[in-house]
């Protein structure tokens, strides 16, 4: 059922459920206008508040899910403005690239989801003189495949790129970098050669 512009959510929902979600979506959302300096991309979001309600639209065990670009799927235990910040995060970073998606590697993409949805689980304060948790030096995933196998056995595997993107991002001019290598990569310049992992 439509909650508001672009919100759907299983029917039924009550009153202070229904609140509790538009609170949800207006902080993810503005999480991620806050870092993008505003927004291209605009996801249908599709807001389940039980199992079977995630089970019928094709969700598996994951809390969210960013569907090409065009929707965000939230599951009962991704109903937190976090999640939804990550998710939608994916897909606002994807329009903005383009056909230039194609040079990002999957520890980026996670990474700076995790920055821009400001994820405690994964990253210290934004007051905290470094905000990593994880400063493992090791090679990060960078296909999706390789990051959701990476990802079921490793619990730090988030933290670990959440650390490489902060770092990045905090010695390139914070978050005005990610918008800079956006434009960088449209002209033509390589990933590889900008951002080393």
């Amino acid at each position: 059922m439509p909650v508001q512009d672009g919100l759907y959510a299983d029917s039924g929902l009550s009153d202070a459920d229904r609140q509790r979600l538009i609170e949800v979506y207006r902080d993810a959302n503005r999480r991620v206008d806050g870092f993008y300096e505003g927004r291209r991309s605009a996801p249908t979001v599709l807001a389940c508040f039980t199992t079977s309600c995630y089970q019928r639209v094709g969700g598996g065990g994951e809390r969210g899910i960013a569907v090409r670009n065009q929707a965000v799927m939230l599951s009962p235990r991704g109903l937190d403005p976090v999640i939804a910040a990550h998710e939608l995060s994916h897909v606002e970073f994807h329009v903005r690239l383009g056909s230039r998606r194609d040079q990002i590697p999957q520890w980026f993409d996670e990474g700076l989801a995790v920055l821009v949805s400001n994820d405690s689980r994964y990253l210290l304060p934004p007051t905290a003189p470094d905000r990593c948790r994880n400063t493992s030096p090791e090679p990060l995933p960078e296909t999706l495949n390789a990051w959701l196998r990476a990802a079921s056995s490793d619990v730090q595997i988030y933290a670990k790129a959440a650390c490489r993107v902060y770092r990045w991002t905090d010695a390139h001019g914070g978050q005005r970098a990610v918008l800079d290598l956006i434009d960088r990569l449209h002209r033509g310049e390589r990933f590889a050669a900008l951002v080393h992992g």
